[in-house]
């Protein structure tokens, strides 16, 4: 739910969880903040928000590596360590907003690359991050909202 209104999600294939833990696949059960949109430009327009927004170039990447001293932080790829590709062949990606979990102060192993984004058509669960309907995705951000709760 956001600003009132309710919104189809998909969430983590590990459900949601409190003690949110690297590869469990859950979404944390928090209130996180958004902090800045990625969007792919050649697909889609700058969306409309509050937040900082830039293109998403071929060499970005966020590392999930909970060993890496990158880890859970944007990074240019090729990049040495496991994370993720943030420009993909498919479309959940096209509008990408980063939530601030485990990032004030990172804490090793307790989760990355928690984002807000498009879900597949079925609705089948993430990894563990937010997915709504990009139009969904598109009027949250038009909202002004600057966080999101997600509850178990």
């Amino acid at each position: 739910m956001f600003a009132g209104v309710t919104y189809r999600a998909a969430l983590g294939r590990g459900g949601v969880r409190a003690d949110k833990q690297e590869g469990d696949g859950a979404t944390p059960a928090a209130v996180m903040p958004l902090r800045r949109i990625f969007y792919r430009a050649d697909r889609v327009a700058k969306p409309r928000s509050l937040l900082p927004a830039e293109p998403t170039a071929r060499t970005d990447g966020w590392c999930d590596d909970s060993g890496h001293s990158a880890y859970n932080t944007r990074v240019t790829l090729p990049f040495e360590a496991r994370h993720e590709t943030l420009w993909r062949d498919d479309p959940l990606y096209d509008i990408c907003a980063v939530l601030g979990w485990n990032d004030a102060p990172v804490v090793r192993g307790r989760g990355s690359a928690i984002f807000l984004h498009a879900a597949r058509p079925d609705y089948a669960p993430t990894e563990g991050c937010v997915a709504l309907a990009l139009g969904d995705v598109l009027e949250v951000l038009a909202a002004g909202l600057l966080r999101v709760h997600v509850v178990p």
